[in-house]
C-alpha cells in the first residue's frame, strides 16, 4: 500500500491511467533525506516557499527569502532556517507551532529546477543556530520526511539580479521596511524592535504606502 498517495489520488490516477507512473515516481524519486546534490540546492538558495496550516485548517504559503545560504542543511534528515523581522504576526511561525506539518518549494528560476520537502517543523527562540543569523528572531527546524525532485517544465527562466538590501546579513545595515513609517504604526509596533520606524524619514499615509505598493501596474 502506498505510503503517499490515498484513494482520492488513486481514483484520478485510475481515470487518467497514471497508476503505474505514480507508483514509478513513488519508489524511485521520493526519499527520506537529502543527497549532496539536494544538500548543495539548498544550502545555496536564496528563498523559497513554505506552507504551513492555520487554526482553521487553511493551507497557507509564505515566501521566505534571504541572503544566500540562509537555509542550512544539518544532517541528511534536517534542515534549519531563521525567522526574521517581519509584521508582527507570526502567521507562519504560529501555526507550524500548532501543526508542524510543513511543505517548503525550492525553485532555480535560472536553470530551471525545483525541489519539495516535505517534514514536520519546530521553531526555537534559544536554539544555537541563532547566533549564527543577523537579526533573526527565531530558528525553525524541520526534520524531513519526503524530499523529490518536481519536473521544471512550466517554470519561467528569470535572471536574477540581486540580493535583497533588506536580508540581514553581516556587514549590512538593514534599512528600515517603507510601512514602519505609516503614521498610524509607531505606537503600535514592539518595544523590542529594533529596525524602526526610522526618526529621520516622514511619516507616511496609508494611500502613500498603497500607491507605492501598487506603482506600475496602471
Amino acid at each position: 500500500m502506498s505510503e503517499f498517495y490515498g484513494d482520492k489520488h488513486r481514483a484520478l490516477q485510475d481515470q487518467f491511467d497514471s497508476r503505474r507512473m505514480a507508483d514509478t515516481l513513488e519508489d524511485g524519486m521520493i526519499k527520506a533525506e537529502f543527497g549532496a546534490r539536494e544538500a548543495r540546492f539548498v544550502e545555496t538558495a536564496d528563498m523559497f516557499f513554505l506552507s504551513t496550516i492555520d487554526r482553521r485548517g487553511f493551507p497557507t504559503v509564505s515566501y521566505k527569502g534571504g541572503a544566500p545560504g540562509f537555509v542550512k542543511v544539518l544532517d541528511p534528515r534536517t534542515l534549519a532556517f531563521p525567522i526574521y523581522d517581519g509584521n508582527g504576526m507570526f502567521y507562519s511561525a504560529g501555526n507550524l507551532s500548532d501543526n508542524g506539518k510543513v511543505g517548503l518549494l525550492f525553485i532555480d528560476f535560472q536553470t530551471p529546477r525545483r525541489m519539495r520537502l516535505h517534514g514536520t517543523a519546530a521553531i526555537d527562540g534559544d536554539d544555537p543556530l541563532l547566533g549564527d543569523y543577523k537579526e533573526a528572531q527565531v530558528i525553525v527546524r524541520v526534520a524531513l520526511e519526503d524530499v523529490f525532485l518536481n519536473c521544471a517544465r512550466y517554470i519561467h527562466k528569470f535572471s536574477r539580479e540581486g540580493t535583497s538590501d533588506f536580508a540581514p546579513r553581516e556587514g549590512h545595515d538593514t534599512p528600515v521596511a517603507l510601512w514602519k513609517n505609516l503614521d498610524f504604526v509607531e505606537e503600535k509596533l514592539s518595544k523590542t524592535d529594533t529596525l524602526g520606524p526610522s526618526p529621520e524619514a516622514e511619516k507616511i499615509t496609508y494611500e502613500t504606502y498603497r500607491e507605492e505598493f501598487w506603482r506600475d501596474l496602471d
